[in-house]
Parts: C-alpha cells; structure tokens; sequence
C-alpha cells in the first residue's frame, strides 16, 4: 500500500473548497456594501425631507408674522437655510382658508390690551378663527417636495370676521 495514494485524491477537494468559500465571501461582501449604500441613500432622503419642513416651517413662521388675515391670499417664498444667499427651497402657499370660527359673545379677550384699538370693550362681539396653512416645499436642487399642513387660531373682529370668513 502507498502512502501516496489517499493524498492525491484530497488536493483537488481542497482546491473546490477554497474556491466556493472565495465566492461565498465576495457575495457577503457585494451584499454589505449594497446594503450600506441603501442605508446611504435613505439617510440622504430624510436630511433633504426634514430640511425641506424647517424650511416650510421657516416661511409659515413668515406669513404667520404678516396680517395675512387682512386679505389672504396665495404667495410663493423663497427660503435660504444656510445662509449662502442662494435659494435653497421654494414654499408656495396655498391661499390660507379660514375653517372654522366661534363667537365670542360680550368678552373682552384677555389678550386685548396687546392686540391695539382694533379690540376695545366697546367692540364687544369677537371670533375665534381657525386657519389652514398649507405649504408645499420644493427643494431647488434635487427636486424633493414635501407638503406641510399648519393649523393657526386668529382672533379677529366683527367686521374683520365678515370680511374673510363668510
């Protein structure tokens, strides 16, 4: 019997071995890197997302400051988050829709001293408004879009009242 003769029929398993355990490694490695290059992306989609809503947030912040109430009417605002004088998203607005109001009958409101003439004790009948602001968000440079809702209660007049809620 020869000693030679078993450990010639062993090298070529060794060599199919080494080979399958060679592709099974690459497939792992191919895999992981196409995972981490989905996780990549999906981060990259959320920053744009929530950049996006700060900056809806940012221009709501702007027409909530103006008397949009007086006569609301649908706008476009250009917002620059960081700063570099160059638009990053643009928010149009939807015309601002006044969707609810509730009377309020013989009460001065306890906000009245900060609010002007306009709401004096001898203007007793007020209303309490709800708003709909709606903001869609387009990011200049990929083109994501995000639609924003924002509620808004105004307290207004009489006659303001009937001017643009009825």
């Amino acid at each position: 019997m020869s000693l030679h003769g078993p450990m010639r029929g062993q090298r070529g398993a060794t060599l199919a071995v080494g080979l399958i355990m060679l592709t099974l490694i690459t497939v792992m490695v191919a895999s992981a890197f196409q995972l981490s290059t989905t996780d990549l992306k999906s981060v990259g989609n959320m920053q744009v997302r929530d950049e996006a809503v700060a900056a809806a947030n940012k221009a709501i912040e702007q027409v909530l400051s103006s008397p949009f109430t007086a006569s609301p009417a649908g706008e476009s605002i250009d917002v620059d988050l960081n700063n570099d004088a160059v638009t990053d998203y643009t928010v149009v607005f939807a015309t601002p829709t006044c969707v609810n109001a509730a009377e309020l009958v013989q009460i001065v409101p306890p906000s009245s001293i900060s609010l002007g003439s306009a709401f004096t004790a001898a203007n007793s009948d007020y209303f309490q408004t709800s708003w709909d602001l709606n903001a869609s968000v387009t990011d200049v440079a990929t083109g994501a879009a995000v639609r924003v809702h924002q509620g808004v209660r105004v307290l207004l007049t009489q006659v303001q009242y009937n001017t643009v809620c009825t």
